[in-house]
């Protein structure tokens, strides 16, 4: 078998680390321990001390000044009291835990944490994906659960499979793979008299492989190109004057700020077709 001619960028991502950068002003301390009494109509909220309190058993390198910095990558939100203080909901401790458990488990950097977020990955959903054999999580046998939720970098493609590795990982057949060249679904890049394919392809391999199950054959999925290029477009002209910048960091913003945008735009079109499916499921 082939081995791949690149690494996934979103394990070598350099901001990986959370622990906050040396030399950061120094903010006003939150109270630690002091209870804090909840707001009427809502549930109890905790302070930054009962927070690292509370997750230092599974994550024990949490600190206060981790859960800050986390808040200065615009990662957390928490509710802030007139004096200044830091209040964290059950749905804040929920999201750090979500966040905490993507960079421990999956080696995500922040960046590629962000676009989990904004696509709605949740901390049930950490949990059960990072549960290890026997743990008691049984295996999901329903149609498509074969499919694996990867993040992906528009800036990079990542590895690079030959065909031989795409059927051996996908399952599929090497018919379909040439019916999605024919049809523009795929593209694959020659080299040395081999074509390979990115990751990005693999994995749409083998998303088709498992709507072939019903029927669904290349003609098909040209409703699907075709939202995919509508929706490309659409966010292409919200951040055109910024990817076309002469100025590399802001180019690096823009493709950052495309990235959280399709994760989000994803997510929407997911809860359209939820919507939709409920009508004709009733």
């Amino acid at each position: 078998m082939i081995g791949t001619v690149a690494e996934r960028e979103a394990r070598s991502g350099h901001d990986a680390a959370v622990e906050p950068p040396q030399g950061l002003p120094a903010e006003p301390a939150d109270p630690v321990d002091a209870p804090v009494g909840p707001p009427k109509g809502s549930a109890k909220s905790l302070t930054i001390g009962a927070v690292c309190k509370a997750l230092s058993q599974e994550f024990p390198d949490i600190s206060i000044s981790k859960i800050r910095y986390l808040e200065d990558q615009k990662l957390l939100a928490p509710r802030r009291t007139p004096g200044g203080y830091r209040l964290y909901s059950a749905g804040d401790v929920s999201r750090l835990r979500t966040i905490l458990r993507l960079q421990r488990d999956e080696f995500l950097p922040l960046r590629v944490i962000r676009q989990e977020l904004a696509a709605g990955r949740s901390e049930p959903e950490i949990a059960q994906a990072a549960a290890p054999d026997g743990a008691g999580v049984a295996p999901d046998a329903r149609p498509g659960a074969a499919l694996r939720r990867l993040t992906f970098s528009i800036a990079q493609r990542g590895a690079l499979y030959s065909l031989e590795d795409v059927v051996e990982d996908t399952g599929a057949e090497p018919r379909l793979v040439a019916e999605l060249e024919d049809f523009g679904i795929i593209k694959g890049e020659p080299r040395g008299g081999t074509k390979y394919y990115d990751e990005t392809e693999r994995e749409i391999v083998r998303a088709v492989s498992e709507l072939s199950r019903y029927g669904v054959a290349g003609r098909n999925l040209r409703v699907f190109k075709t939202s995919a290029e509508r929706e490309s477009a659409l966010l292409q002209q919200i951040l055109a004057p910024a990817l076309r910048s002469r100025n590399p960091e802001r180019r690096k913003e823009a493709v950052e700020a495309l990235e959280n945008l399709a994760a989000v735009a994803s997510h929407l079109k997911h809860l359209l077709l939820v919507r939709d499916l409920r009508r004709i499921a009733r």
